[in-house]
């Protein structure tokens, strides 16, 4: 496991930075997806759970929970208002009929390649406003922050 050089106050420094930047960075490209998007928007943890879902179809209430650090039944009262939407689809497994898998619709699909896109748009958009060097710096870290976050989160240990 690599170790740092930095000085502990230099650590502390950049855990601090990196905690108040994070969250306002994407506070901030929420909020101009938001202005764009035509549908109201749902909220941020529906939005992971119909991202996740998306990616791992059929995936359980269980499963999803773990992959997003979230409680079981805070993740099924998501299921159950994005199913009250339209959004998401629950379907009984064929060899266990206690287990629910979890689908989105084809409408959640539209949507979410459509905050996909203006996602991608905004932050491009803002990409082309820095400078080479912060370019440069921004495409260093991208690797240290998937690291960082493969270290945070639990189930990468």
């Amino acid at each position: 496991m690599p170790h740092s050089r930095a000085s502990l106050q230099d650590t502390e420094r950049l855990a601090a930075a990196l905690a108040e930047c994070l969250p306002a960075l994407e506070r901030a490209l929420e909020r101009r997806v938001a202005q764009d998007f035509e549908h109201p928007k749902p909220p941020e943890g529906q939005l992971a759970l119909l991202r996740y879902v998306a990616r791992h179809e059929g995936a359980t209430v269980r499963e999803a929970a773990d992959a997003l650090l979230m409680r079981p039944n805070n993740v099924s009262a998501l299921v159950s208002q994005l199913t009250d939407a339209g959004l998401l689809e629950r379907r009984r497994d064929t060899a266990d009929k206690r287990v629910a898998r979890l689908y989105p619709t084809p409408r959640a699909r539209r949507e979410l390649t459509e905050v996909r896109r203006l996602r991608g748009a905004h932050l491009a958009g803002a990409l082309h406003l820095l400078t080479d060097g912060e370019m440069d710096a921004l495409g260093s870290a991208v690797g240290a922050l998937t690291s960082l976050a493969r270290h945070l989160h639990p189930a990468a240990r």
